[in-house]
């Protein structure tokens, strides 16, 4: 019977114990099936894509007034800007030193005929042969050309 009066505290302790953590349990129970409060204005901001495509037509102008420029940006740069297919790269002297040669006439003529991967008139069937002759100038100015483009 010694033992039994031993153990007693021990398993006063364990009941105490027992009884402390059915109660932390029945704590966090009691909080389970409660929605938290959602900022919704917040979640929405946090979810919103990396990056939106926008797409809105290009401003009309008058075919045959677009300035070589321009051109160049929307058709010609793609190409020349990277050298892809081939291409000089605009502004690169000692590529376009043999095709300055040929003279602004000579590249009018390669321009609209096309030239290697380069398609006829660059592939921009709508430019009309004054807006050739600009962005040819404005190119091959760009390379140390001084050709003066037409108005």
């Amino acid at each position: 019977m010694s033992d039994f009066h031993r153990s007693a505290p021990a398993r006063s302790f364990a009941r105490i114990a027992l009884s402390i953590g059915i109660a932390a349990l029945a704590t966090q129970l009691a909080g389970c099936g409660k929605k938290a409060a959602v900022d919704e204005e917040l979640a929405a901001a946090l979810i919103q894509p990396v990056a939106r495509v926008e797409l809105a037509a290009a401003p009309a102008v008058a075919a045959g007034a677009r300035k070589g420029e321009d051109i160049y940006a929307s058709v010609c740069g793609a190409c020349h800007e990277s050298g892809a297919a081939g291409a000089p790269k605009a502004g690169d002297k000692a590529a376009w030193a043999p095709r300055l040669a040929q003279g602004f006439d000579g590249l009018v003529k390669s321009a609209a005929a096309g030239k290697n991967a380069m398609p006829p008139r660059g592939g921009a069937a709508d430019l009309t042969d004054g807006e050739l002759k600009r962005v040819v100038a404005f190119l091959a100015n760009k390379a140390g050309a001084g050709f003066k483009a037409p108005d």
